[in-house]
């Protein structure tokens, strides 16, 4: 990913080998990783949107589609992220 993704949210500190038994190294290091934290801030910036009761009845959403709503998050969960190296 070319993007800055802000690294790991819930990387696995305590992996188990036996159980997750993974084939190869590129396989292991990605049961090791967990979602990125600029999709954990788009998740929740998509939530508290879509939660908000605002959001019904709005003339300037209701002609925005699932992928404007999925931009809108991901520019909010950017936005976050330069946040936290200012």
């Amino acid at each position: 990913m070319s993007k800055e993704d802000g690294g790991n949210a819930f990387p696995v500190a305590d992996y188990d080998h036996m159980t997750m038994q993974p084939s190869t190294v590129d396989e292991h290091k990605r049961q090791l990783m967990g979602m990125s934290l600029r999709d954990y801030f788009a998740a929740k910036a998509l939530q508290g949107t879509m939660s908000s009761p605002q959001i019904k009845g709005n003339s300037d959403l209701d002609s925005w589609m699932p992928e404007d709503f999925a931009d809108f998050a991901y520019r909010i969960a950017d936005a976050m992220l330069a946040a936290r190296t200012a």
